[in-house]
């Protein structure tokens, strides 16, 4: 048995445009049927929402045979976090709130086996295939996708300087926890905010390092892509329930 190619990752490289999903539903069906609807990835998130390893592990097994490869957010840049998803089959993560070139360094240790990081060593774990893929250990590393999120204008100021640590494959831009650092809170479509988001991914793609974002609107979506962005989020499967849910609901709101 062999170790999974991380598709993303390559693409990734490749400079090739990645469309995924959010997903906070927390639910392994919900995940099984967005596997089948043609994202290049999926992002199962636990800083905001109520996800743990166990909850994680069922979206990842529901996820495999599916279009998209899987990302999953921690709910910290936290190596005990990171472990515990790597050591069940996470690939690709993205860390929230890297303020910092050292806040960066510590994701891609974290995401590292010795000597290069600080990651446990796993004996028998399903990111192993329970022990069966020959010197995983020394080829586990090729393999992961570190992720980081910048959403504030301090690490705005920085971008260059975390996108370069040495084990980032890309830097991801929160434009909601942005909008708020830059005093627009809820509303990320404000000019600064704007101008702000595609000064990120200019400054990004003049150091060759690939930019991700999310939005539910299309047109945003759309013109992230013309500015360069390389891995966005065109929406979440919490949204896509909520905004069908009311309009059916709201399109028989007469026949009572």
């Amino acid at each position: 048995m062999d170790l999974p190619a991380n598709t993303f990752k390559a693409a990734l490289k490749r400079g090739e445009l990645q469309i995924g999903l959010w997903s906070s539903l927390c639910s392994p069906i919900v995940s099984e049927i967005i596997s089948q609807s043609g994202f290049d990835w999926i992002l199962v998130d636990t800083e905001h929402s109520p996800n743990e390893p166990p909850d994680v592990l069922a979206q990842l097994q529901a996820l495999k045979g599916g279009t998209a490869t899987p990302i999953v957010r921690p709910a910290w840049n936290d190596a005990v976090l990171l472990k515990r998803l790597l050591d069940i089959g996470v690939q690709a993560v993205l860390v929230p709130f890297v303020q910092n070139a050292e806040e960066a360094r510590r994701a891609g240790a974290a995401c590292r086996h010795p000597p290069a990081g600080i990651r446990g060593i796993p004996t028998s774990g399903r990111g192993s295939h329970y022990g069966r893929v020959p010197d995983y250990l020394k080829r586990a590393d090729g393999e992961i996708c570190v992720l980081v999120q910048v959403e504030t204008g301090e690490a705005l100021a920085r971008i260059e300087e975390i996108a370069s640590v040495d084990g980032v494959d890309g830097v991801f831009i929160g434009p909601a926890d942005l909008s708020a650092s830059l005093g627009h809170i809820g509303n990320p479509g404000h000019p600064e905010v704007q101008a702000a988001i595609q000064d990120a991914v200019k400054r990004l793609t003049a150091i060759g390092k690939p930019a991700g974002i999310l939005t539910p609107s299309e047109p945003d979506a759309r013109r992230y892509i013309e500015w360069g962005y390389r891995f966005v989020a065109v929406g979440s499967d919490l949204g896509l329930m909520t905004k069908h849910a009311d309009a059916l609901a709201k399109a028989f709101a007469g026949q009572r």
